[in-house]
């Protein structure tokens, strides 16, 4: 019997581009006719000339978007590089309502070619990068970077390692953010006294640091003179928060320690880019500075911060000494020291890294806020105020300082009223407001966070602020808590030192009835964060998991570390019913004098009621009246 031998499957290794429009069906609501109108023009006259320009092939249109073939990765983000300046062009008088700005991702992978598509899982992360680039933005997959370094004439900010929806192993991704504004580029002849333009639009890119490149002098033949090049671009003087990671210093001259010293600085440079609003300057850049003067790094890097440190091993333990200089003073504005075991040097370095992103995202921002109030305290802009509010933010949470914060957010909107980071920072304390019961107008307040995230959300999908306020605004509904569970794990992969997207996903596991669960992502929000404005708030969701698993010691032990950092009222209705059921009648029936000096008027009726609210869940409520009896044994009034 003859075999018939099966039909060869086309495969060739390619780049692949995938870009659709952000917003796309916001921007369709708004107006159908005029958005579609609009997005052919610019696939016409911007997408398409770029794509063939550099060798590629349009391979599929995807109603918002489109999937395109080239031989040379250079030659695609060349191509998306291109198509997205040019889209800037066309929609710059555009209201920003309706502007239209693609998103794109690009991969190398082996595909499986048809005439009219390609197939396989270099196309589907090529896809997932797109989903996570800003609007206007380009996200590569580290094969494609290792591609096109140095032969683009730009640089990548390194997002680490993300977890891309279906795609079995995490892939390490690189994004580039065009800028609005294109650099100056101006060629004079100094004899001669004129210029002219001399590289057509498009061909200039962006150089890395902001600076100006100062004179490139070119003699030239025939006695013409000289010629320099002056490329004129925004300098990061007066950006708020950028900041440059200097290679850590390593004390012991060990080897080994010198790459994990390098490892530190190279992964904070990563988790510090993640930081709204930050420029950090990168790892390459920075490795030149090692030793160097503060004055003469802000004068050739124009950063307003210099983080530097050290590492000692000593045996089995090793510490990580990191300050915070002002790059204006040379001064030092913060410092902190990290212990670890060396054995553990792999996830050290996690945590080393993620602990140290967040304690200065908490600096930063406080420094800036200090910064504000002095230099404009009668007149601040947008960011001013939105820094104050984050500051305010940032600290223990009490009903008056969520009302300072939500103040200070809504003067910044008033300035400026689509401010993402003012929005977030907004929605988040309305949330909070619910969450803790602190208002008497729940609905309204979630409707109003609502609105102001997703505003966010859909300009800026990988924003993980955002995702993780929006975890809360559903957590706070005490409905499709999945939902929530959702969100955090979003904006952790987005943000892998996000603490607070742990420490909230330990309390929505508790309200969706798996407390068993909250306690690994609330050690780990510990553990980033050992001294974090929220630490109470964990310590007391530590508790209030032993509390519904009826494990009444650990729940009065963790309870008692909550009150103990600050007096956080509800701490005290676990403490209160765990005293009671197991018998320490006099701790128990101080703990209701405590939560009733905190919440006057407090009954196990409110605590029901506030139950039902959290959540639906039937085994949560069944624990939840389980806390109500050691209520009504502490003598809390019915």
């Amino acid at each position: 019997m003859v075999h018939e031998r099966a039909a060869r499957v086309e495969r060739r290794l390619s780049a692949i581009l995938a870009a659709d429009v952000a917003g796309y069906s916001r921007l369709m609501h708004n107006d159908e006719e005029a958005t579609h109108t609009k997005l052919t023009a610019l696939l016409t006259d911007a997408v398409g000339p770029a794509i063939a320009e550099h060798g590629g092939r349009v391979v599929k249109n995807t109603g918002d978007g489109f999937l395109a073939e080239f031989p040379s990765a250079v030659e695609a983000v060349r191509a998306a590089i291109q198509f997205q300046n040019r889209i800037k062009e066309l929609t710059s008088d555009d209201p920003e309502a309706r502007r239209i700005a693609f998103r794109a991702g690009i991969n190398i992978g082996d595909v499986i070619v048809e005439p009219n598509d390609i197939f396989g899982d270099g196309v589907n992360v090529a896809a997932r990068l797109e989903g996570i680039a800003e609007p206007g933005g380009i996200c590569i997959s580290s094969a494609a970077y290792d591609q096109v370094r140095g032969k683009v004439g730009i640089e990548f900010a390194d997002l680490g390692e993300q977890n891309l929806k279906n795609i079995a192993l995490p892939v390490r991704a690189y994004a580039l953010q065009l800028s609005d504004t294109p650099p100056t580029v101006s060629f004079l002849n100094i004899v001669g006294g004129f210029s002219f333009g001399l590289w057509p639009p498009g061909r200039v890119r962006r150089a890395r640091t902001g600076l100006t490149m100062a004179f490139l002098l070119l003699m030239m033949g025939g006695g013409l003179g000289y010629w320099y090049i002056r490329w004129d671009e925004p300098r990061l003087l007066d950006h708020r928060l950028s900041i440059v990671v200097l290679p850590f210093t390593n004390l012991s001259n060990e080897s080994e320690q010198e790459y994990f010293a390098e490892g530190i600085a190279d992964d904070l440079s990563a988790d510090l880019s993640r930081i709204e609003d930050s420029f950090v300057i990168a790892p390459s850049t920075a490795r030149a500075y090692k030793n160097v003067d503060p004055k003469r790094i802000r004068r050739e890097l124009g950063v307003r911060y210099i983080l530097d440190g050290s590492l000692r091993r000593t045996q089995s333990i090793v510490r990580i000494n990191a300050r915070l200089i002002d790059a204006r003073t040379g001064a030092q504005i913060w410092s902190e020291g990290v212990d670890g075991e060396w054995s553990k040097s792999l996830q050290l370095q996690d945590v080393i890294t993620g602990g140290l992103a967040r304690r200065l995202d908490l600096e930063l921002t406080n420094q800036e806020s200090r910064d504000a109030e002095v230099a404009r305290p009668n007149n601040p802009d947008a960011v001013d105020l939105t820094m104050r509010g984050w500051a305010t933010l940032n600290r223990p949470y009490s009903r008056q300082q969520l009302a300072q914060s939500s103040a200070l957010f809504e003067r910044a909107l008033q300035i400026d009223p689509g401010y993402p980071k003012a929005l977030v920072g907004l929605a988040d304390t309305l949330a909070m407001e619910v969450n803790y019961r602190w208002t008497d107008t729940p609905a309204d307040k979630l409707r109003r966070a609502e609105s102001a995230v997703d505003q966010v959300l859909s300009q800026f999908p990988s924003d993980a602020m955002a995702h993780f306020v929006n975890g809360e605004i559903q957590r706070a509904k005490g409905r499709n808590l999945d939902t929530a569970v959702g969100e955090y794990m979003a904006a952790i992969a987005i943000n892998p030192s996000l603490a607070p997207a742990y420490g909230a996903l330990g309390a929505a596991k508790i309200r969706v009835g798996r407390s068993a669960e909250a306690f690994a992502p609330l050690q780990m929000a510990v553990q980033l964060s050992p001294r974090d404005p929220l630490l109470s708030t964990w310590y007391f969701y530590v508790c209030h998991a032993h509390s519904h698993l009826a494990q009444y010691d650990e729940a009065i032990d963790w309870c008692s570390r909550s009150t103990a950092v600050n007096p956080f009222w509800i701490a005290y209705a676990d403490l209160a019913a765990a005293n009671a059921l197991t018998g320490h009648e006099r701790e128990a029936h101080a703990a209701v004098a405590e939560l009733r000096r905190l919440r006057p008027n407090y009954t196990v009726a409110l605590w029901l009621q506030d139950g039902t609210a959290w959540s639906d869940n039937v085994v949560f409520l069944a624990e939840f009246q389980r806390i109500a009896e050691g209520l009504r044994k502490a003598g809390l009034p019915e």
